[in-house]
């Protein structure tokens, strides 16, 4: 039996930037809004369908969210479903952050959108 592929953000970044990967965000509309991966797709986990997702063909399943947590279960979801093989971002956005990855944020003194840290 397949098990989801716990991913830490080098590994996702180093993919993503190769076009390895479909990353997804699982997280809400309004935590994207404010700062998202550029290059991620947002299905957010109560919204989740396995039968919504991309073919894996060419490039591998990637979920994310804030923690792991919510990333963790769509994940096994997607398992359940017969999508293999699966990962997740391991820690989540917040691990992305630790590790000073490239996201986009809002800046705050303009309201526009900005490439992060």
């Amino acid at each position: 039996m397949s098990e989801v592929e716990n991913w830490n953000p080098q590994q996702v970044y180093d993919a993503l930037k190769a076009g390895e990967i479909v990353l997804i965000d699982v997280r809400t509309p309004p935590e994207y809004m404010m700062e998202h991966i550029d290059g991620s797709l947002l299905m957010p986990m109560a919204f989740f369908d396995a039968a919504c997702l991309p073919s894996q063909i060419g490039k591998r399943i990637v979920f994310h969210c804030g923690s792991g947590v919510r990333s963790g279960k769509v994940a096994q979801a997607a398992l359940a479903a017969g999508i293999t093989p699966i990962a997740h971002l391991e820690g989540g956005f917040a691990a992305w952050k630790a590790a000073q990855m490239p996201y986009r944020g809002i800046d705050m003194s303009t309201g526009a959108p900005k490439l992060m840290p």
